[in-house]
């Protein structure tokens, strides 16, 4: 039998139900492979336009243009409720997962002056590893010794990322890391804020909270350039995917569990890794792939003992 959970929502806001079948968690899985693949295309852009003006520049348009992406979204959604949709039901926890998620794309803004796309996608592999252990706090979890050691092993892998020869540990490494943390407790609360916010809901408010995080590091850190023609139209694109992006992201996690979406996260080295050679002749080191791989096998093999037990429970 699948397994629901409900909450009691305000009177502007639909009942909605997470649900755990095999028809919208294949649903879920296609939204969210197309959306890694948009997502990765728009840092591609991002780091375009970062090179030219800057992070706090980027930040503060995508979440213009982003933010904008959505309201027309929802504008054209009159049959869902439009604009109504934008309105969260509860408001502190979606300004703690747009924050969160604000902090967490300035890490990644700020580690592409240094790194290419490949090895910090390789080093977000290491997100559900982390969701792994942060499930003990968050949500109660225990984790048996099986997932134990495939975590350590899996964290074993970053160590080969982070070998001689591999990707350098340096500040900015150690600030990605940090936004990874934070990136993990984000997926977490997608899924969570899904009993109660709209896709529509949660994507724009965190487009806001790019616009605002902009803005205040332009209070401090003064703009360079505006860019040229080119850092326009990436910044242009950035904001539109992101937007389109994120409610899909949003609407995935809100159909399937976050243990079924999470391995497609790892398709974003292979675009990351195109992309990063095609727009800016970036080759990833054999140490990065080989200790992405290792992060790989291990979060694959912690998703799988999560099934297992998920069908022992439902049998």
């Amino acid at each position: 039998m699948p397994r629901k959970h409900s909450l009691t929502m305000s009177a502007h806001s639909p009942v909605r139900v997470l649900t755990d079948n095999a028809a919208d968690t294949v649903r879920g899985i296609l939204l969210v492979a197309v959306c890694y693949l948009i997502m990765t295309i728009g840092d591609s852009a991002a780091k375009w336009a970062i090179i030219a003006s800057g992070v706090a520049w980027v930040m503060l348009w995508r979440g213009v243009f982003g933010a904008m992406t959505v309201m027309t979204v929802a504008a054209a959604s009159q049959g869902r409720g439009g604009l109504a949709q934008l309105r969260p039901v509860r408001w502190k926890t979606v300004a703690l997962r747009s924050g969160l998620s604000s902090f967490t794309t300035i890490t990644w803004y700020v580690s592409w002056l240094y790194l290419p796309l490949a090895d910090t996608y390789a080093l977000g592999f290491t997100a559900p590893l982390i969701m792994t252990v942060l499930a003990v706090p968050f949500l109660g979890e225990r984790i048996r010794w099986r997932r134990m050691v495939s975590t350590l092993v899996g964290f074993g892998g970053v160590l080969v990322m982070l070998r001689p020869g591999g990707i350098p540990l340096t500040p900015a490494v150690a600030l990605l890391m940090t936004g990874i943390v934070s990136m993990a407790i984000t997926r977490i609360l997608t899924r969570h804020l899904s009993l109660t916010e709209t896709p529509e809901c949660q994507a724009f408010w965190l487009m806001i909270s790019h616009g605002l995080a902009g803005l205040a590091m332009l209070a401090v850190v003064p703009l360079d350039s505006y860019g040229d023609a080119s850092s326009w139209i990436a910044l242009v694109f950035l904001g539109v995917s992101s937007g389109l992006a994120h409610c899909l992201f949003s609407r995935a996690y809100g159909l399937a569990p976050v243990s079924a979406l999470a391995p497609y996260e790892y398709t974003m080295l292979i675009w990351g890794g195109m992309m990063g050679y095609l727009v800016f002749g970036e080759v990833p080191s054999w140490t990065t792939l080989a200790g992405a791989a290792i992060v790989a096998f291990a979060g694959l093999y912690n998703l799988h003992r999560e099934r297992v037990r998920r069908a022992r429970e439902a049998g």
